[in-house]
């Protein structure tokens, strides 16, 4: 009777439970479970753990360390690949004794939305600021180099000996490479006009650019969703950043023996943006099965003069964030070794 009553609480649990032994072995799942894993208990019991889950932001030995102490353990904010699908869970790992055999009961809670919006506005705060503080040290930049370049000038006028000239150019041409990059740091400034337009063209601009720049072992698809509506955007702006988070997937693909980037388009309905709900969106992904961002690079990698790749300026990315915040819109990533997905939201308005 216990046996029976205790079967059917866990299976009406909403909280997914797995019991494994201390090989990684799954000895039971309840319902939730199989609903987490996308397959019923016969398929997968006996199965390892380590099987079903991709690039876990946690060590798995840490699931077994109850073994040793006795005691319950927590993660709250653990993300595991399942079936390619990331899950942010709060994972909790408990030790139990059955037939005197040693288990582990694993916990399972998928993050509360909520949370996901939280981390996702702090983190859009966090990105402002630091573009604030890169464009307050860029603008502090530019005026001294405008004074140098000036007195260089002046100089150069002055000198009695021509051949001193080449002292001053160095100047000049050097002031000059600064000032550029200055400008590249500051980003796109003006708001861009906004015309009712199809999104499609604009990305084959992208595709055709990109394609045009690629090793031929690189091949580029598209799937686009032809009910997407026209709709009100900047086309110059909008293939700008497209073609930088296009160029950046292309790039990362340069040194392996083959290459895929994909475009994808969708309308996404009742979408949130940085805390503010609209009822219909344009979703584009782009997807390369290339190394993958660092994970510790994940959370910054939109800063100006962040990253991933050798020999990268960190412009690219935060410009064309820039063009999408210009658009009320935002830009997701997911990513692990050989998948990376950007994912863009512009808000759909007509008029």
């Amino acid at each position: 009777m216990n046996s029976e009553l205790n079967s059917i609480i866990l299976s009406h649990q909403t909280t997914a439970v797995i019991i494994i032994d201390e090989s990684f072995q799954i000895q039971y799942l309840n319902a939730a479970a199989e609903q987490l894993f996308a397959h019923n208990a016969k398929r997968i019991t006996e199965q390892k753990l380590t099987n079903l889950v991709q690039n876990p932001s946690i060590e798995l030995d840490w699931l077994l360390r109850p073994a040793q102490t006795g005691q319950s353990i927590t993660d709250s904010n653990c993300t595991l690949i399942i079936d390619d699908r990331p899950l942010i869970l709060e994972v909790t790992t408990s030790p139990i004794t059955w037939h005197k055999k040693l288990l582990l009961l694993v916990e399972l809670r998928k993050v509360e939305e909520q949370r996901r919006l939280s981390q996702e506005i702090h983190q859009h705060a966090q990105q402002q600021a630091a573009k604030l503080l890169v464009r307050g040290l860029a603008h502090e930049i530019k005026n001294p180099l405008g004074g140098l370049r000036g007195a260089a000038q002046l100089l150069e006028r002055m000198l009695p000996d021509p051949s001193m000239v080449e002292y001053t150019q160095i100047i000049i041409e050097q002031a000059d490479r600064l000032r550029l990059l200055v400008d590249r740091l500051l980003g796109p400034q003006r708001l861009g006009e906004k015309k009712c337009q199809n999104l499609h063209l604009t990305l084959e601009k992208v595709r055709q650019l990109v394609e045009l720049d690629t090793e031929p072992h690189i091949k580029i698809e598209r799937d686009y969703d032809p009910s997407l509506p026209e709709f009100m955007l900047d086309a110059d702006q909008i293939e700008q950043a497209m073609l930088n988070i296009v160029s950046n997937a292309g790039q990362t693909l340069q040194d392996q023996a083959y290459g895929h980037i994909l475009i994808r388009t969708r309308t996404a309905h009742q979408v949130n943006i940085h805390g503010q709900n609209y009822k219909l969106a344009a979703k584009i992904d782009i997807l390369d099965n290339g190394p993958g961002v660092p994970e510790n690079l994940q959370d910054t990698l939109f800063y100006p003069m962040v990253s991933g790749r050798e020999g990268g300026t960190g412009l690219g990315l935060s410009i064309a964030q820039n063009l999408i915040d210009q658009h009320q819109g935002k830009i997701d990533l997911e990513s692990w070794p050989g998948h990376t997905k950007f994912t863009v939201y512009l808000p759909i308005s007509i008029a």
